[in-house]
């Protein structure tokens, strides 16, 4: 997919008064970093919805692969999704269908992205890429579903299973081919296809290798990302050797630490949020387990729950202190690597 087919697509769910709160957004945003106001003026330009919090496979940094949640675990009601969107259509771009899980366990999946379709919202899912047979493959490009990031974690089994425990990364690799391929038959320009590795020790050295398969299948990107480590240390398994792919560093006190400076302002605060499966709204992907909640969907409408003093007090308190809350602690924005 070109740079220009990327465009077409975004620009195929923009209206008016999606670009007039685009803007709203932004300079609510901008506004805060100055101190002038404390509430954001339009409402969110982009989310994440948990389908499931199933998984395949058993990850070792996920708590869905471990089955480690606190919270509830379960699955997206299609008919609260429905209900959701008729009323997100008028100011969101961008829906990504992922948050904890493997959204392809969902047995309606397809069906919520051809509904965000009808909605004019631009759709994107994150998959570890074990379900793209043929039927899904057929199924995915009719629910016009924009953009799919695919994980491929290795280009050897030996070194995918090390992270992707339970995988089989012949059956990713088939799965992808057999996208790009259907795609192309029935002369599509959707969806983009974007391998994603994340880089951690065992497989660093095989960049090289996912790099030139991902040519050669005609794959759209290949994206490569940090891994969040929830106790970095010297001798962690996982810890890249190449620092460049690392997403922390030993401080002055020989302490491993975030690369990211973990300024006091987050645009994801002002832009988008994340749902769980069972409607609650958090600030983020990095709060996996739910623990800001800010409100439920089943209970409030989402402008209520964007603009209530517990949202808005949060954002305060990150704007004071960024470094005081947790899951800021393993926050990515700004320290993206790209071979």
């Amino acid at each position: 997919m070109s740079a220009g087919d990327r465009l077409k697509s975004f620009f195929a769910v923009l209206t008016f008064r999606k670009c007039w709160n685009a803007l709203l957004v932004y300079l609510g945003y901008f506004f805060s970093r100055l101190g002038w106001i404390k509430q954001p003026w339009g409402l969110p330009i982009s989310m994440s919805i948990e389908p499931t919090t199933a998984c395949n496979l058993g990850c070792p940094e996920c708590p869905s692969g471990l089955k480690s949640f606190e919270r509830a675990t379960g699955n997206l009601k299609l008919s609260d999704f429905e209900n959701w969107v008729k009323d997100w259509r008028q100011h969101l771009m961008y829906l990504n269908f992922y948050f904890q899980g493997e959204p392809f366990i969902h047995p309606k999946l397809l069906a919520m992205i051809a509904k965000a379709k009808e909605n004019k919202i631009f759709t994107a899912v994150s998959t570890n890429g074990h379900f793209l047979d043929e039927g899904n493959v057929e199924a995915i490009l009719d629910s016009g579903l924009d953009r799919m990031i695919i994980s491929l974690d290795g280009f050897s089994q030996a070194v995918y299973e090390q992270y992707r425990v339970n995988g089989n990364v012949n059956e990713v690799m088939q799965g992808v081919e057999r996208l790009v391929k259907g795609r192309s038959a029935r002369g599509l320009r959707h969806p983009e296809i974007i391998v994603q590795m994340l880089v951690v020790k065992p497989n660093e050295l095989e960049i090289p290798l996912v790099e030139k398969w991902v040519k050669e299948v005609g794959a759209d990107e290949l994206r490569l990302k940090t891994a969040q480590l929830y106790q970095p240390k010297d001798q962690h398994p996982l810890m890249p050797e190449q620092e460049k792919y690392r997403r922390y560093r030993r401080n002055l006190n020989g302490q491993w630490e975030i690369k990211n400076q973990l300024d006091n302002h987050c645009w994801r605060m002002w832009s988008g949020c994340v749902i769980t499966w069972d409607g609650k709204v958090v600030p983020c992907c990095f709060d996996k387990d739910a623990k800001y909640v800010m409100g439920n969907l089943k209970t409030e409408g989402l402008p209520a729950i964007w603009r209530q003093r517990a949202y808005q007090q949060f954002r305060m308190r990150l704007q004071n202190g960024r470094k005081e809350i947790d899951i800021c602690a393993n926050c990515s924005e700004g320290t993206k690597v790209w071979a």
